[in-house]
């Protein structure tokens, strides 16, 4: 019974605990009054949140709408800007693009200045090596809702997604994987020129995606590499189907 109070709270947030005992008599086939309900919606410590933020949804072409979740690799990829400055104390920009399914971090574009064209250039990139993403989710920044990305992505057959203005929390995966990013490496690195800082930050998301354990993913890395022993890779490649035995001569008659 508290498994499924706990369930259904979770599914109607705006639900106290009168509404969830009705639910419970009427859905999930229990035979209780609310004050139980209320002893157990008191121990397990549930609450209605006193506000709810508004959160946006993904309209479909039959009316219907969803809330926009990955479901697969390649469904949503989400991207965003982190900033930063080198020794010398000039500024400068990451572009951080991730699959929401996976949590792969699939790219990090690292320079002093980044607009909306660097963007399309960095998902180009990416839509040519592993295929055009249903949705690409991101905050309303500038770089993101110029008409220039939204026409180029909208062509080549993805969907935008933009989150409610100044609300990260609907961004929560890019906004967690900057937050790895800047506490894991930027915050105990001092980079003393761009150079230094691509090839770092690069060797950062390798590890990221290959190594390091995710908590949220069962503790396993995103794309682990497969390594194959070099002579196990060489026998392999050399061998094939094995010489027919040469067919005996037959004797030659003086």
């Amino acid at each position: 019974m508290t498994a499924d109070i706990t369930e259904l709270a979770r599914q109607y947030g705006r639900y106290g605990y009168r509404k969830i005992a009705e639910l419970l008599r009427s859905t999930a086939g229990w035979v209780v009054n609310d004050k139980r309900v209320e002893r157990i919606w008191r121990r397990e410590g549930l609450k209605v949140p006193a506000k709810q933020p508004k959160r946006g949804r993904l309209w479909l072409n039959d009316g219907s709408c969803v809330r926009l979740r990955a479901e697969h690799p390649n469904h949503v990829w989400s991207y965003d800007f982190v900033e930063d400055r080198t020794h010398d104390g000039r500024k400068y920009r990451m572009l951080n693009v991730i699959d929401e399914f996976t949590h792969e971090s699939l790219a990090i574009r690292v320079e002093r200045r980044l607009n909306s064209i660097d963007v399309i250039d960095v998902l180009s990139d990416l839509f040519i090596l592993r295929g055009v993403p249903g949705h690409v989710r991101s905050d309303n920044g500038p770089e993101f809702i110029a008409k220039a990305v939204q026409d180029w992505i909208a062509a080549v057959g993805a969907m935008t997604a933009y989150i409610m203005p100044g609300s990260p929390w609907e961004n929560g995966f890019i906004e967690s994987f900057n937050a790895r990013l800047r506490d894991e490496l930027l915050d105990g690195e001092i980079f003393y020129s761009l150079a230094e800082a691509r090839i770092i930050i690069e060797s950062w998301r390798r590890h990221y995606n290959t190594v390091r354990p995710h908590g949220s993913i069962g503790y396993k890395p995103p794309a682990p590499e497969v390594f194959v022993p070099a002579l196990s890779a060489r026998s392999a490649s050399q061998s094939g189907p094995a010489t027919p035995p040469a067919l005996a001569r037959k004797p030659t008659l003086n």
